[in-house]
């Protein structure tokens, strides 16, 4: 059956409620790492803010970003693999937010470097909050106007509210075959995330890659949230973390320990059979 690739989510799965790795989480997955397992994690974060929450963990790993819009080498930042917006695509949703009044986040390349672009004057609670956790990031760019946000070549748009204004662009977005729309409530906080991004932009499918890429035969993923549904339906065998949303677990071939309790690493610790006939990659 080939090797098993194992893959996780990170915020609510690996993760805990401080936004980090715990330390016996760490020391057990880099152990099983050198052991020889086949191990990433595939998250909506940007590269950048994974690497904050994951720091101490292996960074000789290709990750999962942008919810699968990126495969990235984390320890040279190189890319991988990438899925973008045609220019066509880029102009229709443009022209869809501004429709209905939106001012979200918008991430692109411009001129070779990675941005994340908003309107300075538009910014609402959840958007301060987001900026107030990458103070520094040099990604972070402020426009004054439209015709600055929508520059670049752009990947992925997240407009943050109420569930009630978000709504309907969810709706529009979600019934257009050229696009991948997700809405769901911010973990730990009462505002709601519409993200928006290419049709191939999924965890499923750039798991799908790095399955093939490493000539694994199996796959078996952990996860919280309804995003992870996707991943679990193209995996052979998917744990919910106790956490998780009823939906996860009602697919989830078992619900294992929440975030909280180390979950992921104490089921990686007794299921994982090192195979030492077989190298890494």
């Amino acid at each position: 059956m080939g090797r098993t690739l194992y893959v996780t989510d990170l915020d609510g799965t690996l993760l805990n409620k401080q936004d980090r790795i715990s330390p016996e989480s760490i020391e057990i997955i880099n152990n099983l790492i050198r052991q020889g397992m086949l191990f990433t994690y595939a998250t909506a974060r940007s590269l950048v803010s994974a690497s904050v929450v994951t720091k101490g963990l292996s960074a000789d790993i290709p990750v999962i970003a942008y919810n699968g819009a990126f495969i990235f080498q984390p320890s040279t930042g190189e890319i991988l693999s990438e899925e973008s917006f045609s220019a066509e695509e880029m102009r229709k949703a443009q022209e869809l937010l501004e429709g209905y009044g939106m001012s979200p986040l918008v991430y692109s390349f411009i001129d070779g470097d990675e941005k994340v672009s908003w309107i300075s004057q538009k910014e609402n609670e959840g958007i301060r909050r987001y900026l107030g956790q990458r103070q520094g990031d040099r990604r972070l760019r402020p426009v004054c106007d439209s015709g600055e946000l929508y520059r670049g070549k752009m990947f992925y748009f997240t407009c943050i509210g109420e569930l009630e204004e978000l709504r309907p662009v969810y709706d529009i977005f979600s019934k257009d075959e050229r696009f991948r729309c997700t809405l769901q409530q911010e973990l730990y906080r009462p505002e709601y995330w519409c993200e928006i991004m290419p049709a191939k932009a999924t965890k499923a499918h750039a798991v799908q890659k790095l399955r093939q890429q490493w000539g694994c035969g199996r796959v078996v993923s952990f996860g919280d949230a309804i995003n992870d549904i996707p991943m679990f339906e193209i995996s052979d065998e998917c744990y919910a973390v106790e956490n998780a949303v009823e939906e996860l677990k009602a697919i989830a071939t078992g619900v294992i320990g929440s975030n909280e309790n180390d979950g992921v690493a104490e089921w990686l610790r007794a299921e994982f059979v090192p195979c030492p006939t077989e190298n890494l990659r």
